[in-house]
């Protein structure tokens, strides 16, 4: 089998995968946008982690089943009343610097957010500035990322599928309009927030957020380890995470004791790059998606068919 063979090979697993994940479900993304969405990079890795899950394969999940959440949604008011003051002192915010790749769409939208820990240690202006929340949340080791975050009146996050099914997605109502004007929609359920009441989900289903009504919404945030059958799939799951978290990490406040990880240093870096080309795409949409298609099928050519000395 020549290199050339196992190339094309590889790319054509690569495709199934990301199909397979895109069939998942009832709310899809178009496939040529999830072919080069970030969520594809990792279809084969989630594959990997729906198949030895230990939860059902639902969009929604039963709460129930995560018992050790329980101690989060008990000191609610605790947690809202650390939230409420953080917000009031500006504290929950976009990135300063345009270095949290993770969710820099949002932030366009009026999303903003107070990282309390990231895959590993608390953030130090957490314990600094709410610490009873930081201490509930090292309570739990299955809790892996936690955060404060707001939505703004009358905004709206597009439908979008996040890229790592290592975790699940655990939201808490602190300050909500308590209506179905404000909710989250997992592959078309609905999730109306509401102040006390938490919700378990699966965000490698597209889904989408509308608030629709006058006042901001706040949430306690928090990305639990995905439970799994097999303790070396637990224990892999466990190390990719943790590597996640650390190129991924970005700062409440700039700080030498707050770090930013590889992934987000390169992002802020080229960050007037992508507001060029996003001006560029706004003006010249038709010839933006034409390029960007060219510049993937050269990418292919090179890889797969070109007559370059190492794949020969």
């Amino acid at each position: 089998m020549t290199p050339r063979l196992v190339l094309l090979i590889l790319l054509l697993l690569f495709v199934l995968c990301v199909l397979l994940v895109h069939l998942r479900g009832r709310a899809r993304l178009r496939f040529d946008r999830q072919l080069v969405d970030h969520s594809a990079i990792f279809a084969p890795y989630n594959l990997l982690m729906y198949a030895f899950s230990a939860v059902p394969a639902k969009p929604i999940l039963d709460r129930r089943g995560f018992p050790q959440l329980d101690i989060i949604q008990a000191n609610w008011k605790t947690i809202r009343d650390e939230a409420l003051a953080l917000s009031d002192e500006g504290h929950i915010r976009a990135a300063a610097r345009g270095n949290d790749a993770s969710f820099a769409s949002f932030f366009k939208q009026g999303w903003k957010r107070f990282y309390l820990t990231w895959y590993g240690e608390p953030l130090p202006s957490a314990q600094a500035l709410c610490p009873k929340t930081v201490a509930l949340v090292q309570s739990i080791p299955g809790i892996k990322a936690a955060m404060f975050a707001t939505l703004a009146p009358h905004s709206r996050l597009n439908p979008h599928r996040d890229p790592f099914a290592g975790s699940l997605r655990y939201h808490l109502g602190l300050v909500t309009p308590n209506s179905r004007d404000c909710a989250i929609f997992v592959d078309g359920e609905e999730h109306a927030w509401g102040d006390g009441k938490d919700v378990v989900f699966d965000e490698t289903y597209v889904h989408w957020v509308e608030n629709k009504t006058d006042q901001p919404r706040v949430i306690f945030f928090a990305d639990v380890e995905r439970p799994l059958k097999s303790p070396l799939m637990r224990a892999i799951n466990h190390r990719v995470g943790a590597f996640m978290g650390k190129i991924t990490a970005s700062p409440n406040q700039e700080s030498p004791t707050e770090k930013t990880g590889f992934v987000n240093r390169v992002f802020a870096l080229n960050q007037r790059n992508r507001e060029r080309s996003r001006a560029f795409k706004r003006k010249h949409p038709a010839l933006f998606r034409a390029l960007k298609y060219a510049g993937i099928a050269l990418l292919l050519w090179l890889l797969v068919l070109a007559p370059w000395p190492l794949v020969r």
